[in-house]
């Protein structure tokens, strides 16, 4: 895990949150999310960033499906940047105490590299409280890729379903 300052949201960031189901389906569904949205702030499909940001979270919605989960209760998906771009942070929450462990696989097996792949594509990431039960999975992502005006635009006016950022985890 890399370690680095918390990274800070600010009200004039851009924000997207959204809860998924607990499953396979779930964790698909949270990768599709993401990458429409990030399209949706300038990040075209199919761009590093784009990809990074996509496989990192394919890979922990994959792990609080797979390792996170706790019957009946959903996992959470928070993506931020800011609007004139630098970091894209990605966020997300189970409500499983246990932290995740990132250990190496053993030859052809067909999991455990997940957070490897995190650690590779991310800046840092870091596993941090939240308010209620569980824990929270944050990677960082830097990039130089702003945002264009329209998806600022976009964005500020809600036409996308962002949601309100939670109350602090202080």
């Amino acid at each position: 895990m890399h370690s680095a300052p918390q990274q800070q949201r600010t009200d004039d960031d851009l924000l997207f949150t959204r809860r998924f189901s607990a499953s396979r389906r779930g964790a698909r569904l949270a990768r599709r999310a993401a990458a429409h949205r990030l399209s949706t702030w300038g990040v075209p499909e199919g761009s590093p960033l784009s990809d990074a940001v996509t496989l990192i979270v394919a890979e922990l919605s994959a792990n609080a499906a797979l390792h996170g989960r706790v019957p009946g209760r959903d996992f959470e998906v928070r993506l931020w940047c800011g609007r004139a771009g630098g970091p894209v942070c990605v966020e997300v929450s189970d409500t499983h105490p246990a932290p995740p462990v990132c250990t190496p696989s053993q030859g052809d097996a067909e999991g455990g590299r997940g957070l490897l792949l995190v650690d590779a594509l991310a800046t840092h990431w870091e596993v941090v409280p939240r308010t209620g039960p569980g824990k929270t999975v944050r990677a960082v992502v830097e990039t130089a890729t702003a945002v264009t005006a329209e998806a600022r635009d976009r964005d500020a006016s809600g036409e996308h379903g962002s949601a309100p950022w939670p109350p602090s985890r202080s």
